[in-house]
């Protein structure tokens, strides 16, 4: 310091000393947090509290909080919302049903199981556009496989997407085909993690299946399985790419959840004041529902302790 301090070192060798080497390898990675995503929240989150159009010229305007107002006050966001809770509270259920038969079947050894496993896994590792472009052409009425098999019961053509029940169903289906490979692998953890001997104590004791289930099997499964509902809930609850694809939020707007509005909002209205508004609207409540999440784990520790 003294040398930099006299012009001997200069300000690289000030720079470079040992003990602010630390700081200055993790500079250029909080360098781009910073531009990457600190910035851009800041600035949207500022944009909501004025009046602003990315497709005006204007100069934009102090609101407050009547874009907020707006978005809350307005019906087509709460059926938008409607319409993302029956997806996700549909979506995640099956994703655990699914999940938790796939991990009790997986928890036992039988041939080629890890072969199995692989392909079982296959449907999480595929991005989400492909996951949609598959399933829209399996319920393509014309030639799709779905349509197909299902009008050997009817005379005419079965529409998979050509009403509002089917078209949710076909999403729910396609999102839970993709992600129950992922609530297995938790609770698949779970499962062999219990102990083999209090299964060998319970079947001297002579206790039921669903007393050595209720008993041994789900306490050492039922953190892991609330984490998988946290998990999947937040994730669907976001929504967009699968729906977008499979039905561009119709027939109508029937299946329009709110990530699609929200980007309806932004990038085809440019009404951008207002899709930040409901954007952080968004957050707030993933926010809640983590915030619950470990409120719950943690009272259930204090509970065990």
């Amino acid at each position: 310091m003294a040398d930099a301090a006299n012009g001997k070192g200069g300000f690289g060798a000030w720079l470079l000393d040992p003990k602010r080497r630390g700081a200055l390898l993790v500079t250029p990675a909080i360098t781009i947090l910073f531009v990457m995503n600190i910035f851009p929240l800041l600035w949207s989150f500022g944009l909501s509290f004025f009046n602003y159009k990315a497709s005006s010229l204007r100069v934009p305007t102090f609101r407050g909080l009547s874009n907020y107002e707006r978005v809350l006050t307005d019906e087509k966001v709460w059926e938008r919302f409607q319409t993302t809770a029956i997806i996700v509270g549909s979506s995640v259920l099956l994703q655990l049903i699914v999940g938790f038969l796939l991990a009790l079947m997986f928890a036992k050894a039988f041939p080629m199981r890890r072969i199995v496993l692989m392909l079982v896994l296959t449907p999480m590792m595929l991005s989400f556009v492909s996951v949609g472009v598959f399933f829209k052409l399996f319920y393509e009425p014309t030639f799709g496989i779905v349509s197909y098999l299902l009008s050997n019961f009817s005379e005419d053509r079965f529409v998979v997407m050509g009403s509002p029940a089917g078209a949710i169903a076909g999403i729910v289906i396609a999102d839970a085909w993709m992600w129950s490979p992922f609530v297995m692998l938790l609770v698949l953890a779970g499962l062999v993690s219990v102990p083999k001997y209090l299964y060998e104590a319970a079947e001297i004791d002579r206790a039921s299946a669903w007393r050595r289930f209720w008993t041994i099997t789900f306490p050492y499964i039922k953190s892991l399985l609330l984490l998988a509902v946290l998990f999947r809930t937040i994730e669907t609850f976001k929504l967009f790419d699968i729906v977008y694809i499979i039905t561009e939020g119709g027939p109508g707007s029937s299946t329009e959840t709110i990530a699609v509005y929200l980007y309806r909002t932004a990038f085809q209205f440019f009404q951008t004041s207002q899709s930040s508004a409901l954007a952080y609207i968004v957050l707030f409540i993933v926010v809640v529902m983590t915030n619950l999440y470990l409120y719950t784990v943690n009272r259930r520790a204090e509970e065990v302790g």
